[in-house]
């Protein structure tokens, strides 16, 4: 994990320390699956239409395909964008 997501922690013990950085890391994997879980409901909805057989036709496959492109593309354009507004409004001690 990235110790600059912690912030500014030198105060604290280092038994805290390690609770916090826990937390974080919890954090990060439950969005990353809500993420996850996101884009399969999202695209399996848009792409999925019969369960004529257990594999994806090529439609199927092409759309699904796509449809995580998209997603994950949208989702680090939002996640730079987030992380350049953070920048500006940081300000040094």
């Amino acid at each position: 994990m990235d110790k600059s997501m912690l912030g500014d922690l030198d105060g604290l013990p280092e038994e805290d320390k390690m609770r916090m950085a826990a937390m974080v890391e919890q954090l990060q994997i439950r969005d990353s699956l809500r993420m996850y879980n996101s884009l399969v409901e999202r695209c399996f909805t848009d792409c999925v239409d019969t369960f004529r057989r257990k594999t994806l036709d090529k439609q199927e496959e092409s759309c699904v395909r796509r449809c995580a492109e998209k997603f994950l593309k949208h989702s680090m354009r939002v996640g730079m964008r987030f992380a350049e507004l953070n920048q500006g409004v940081a300000t040094p001690d």
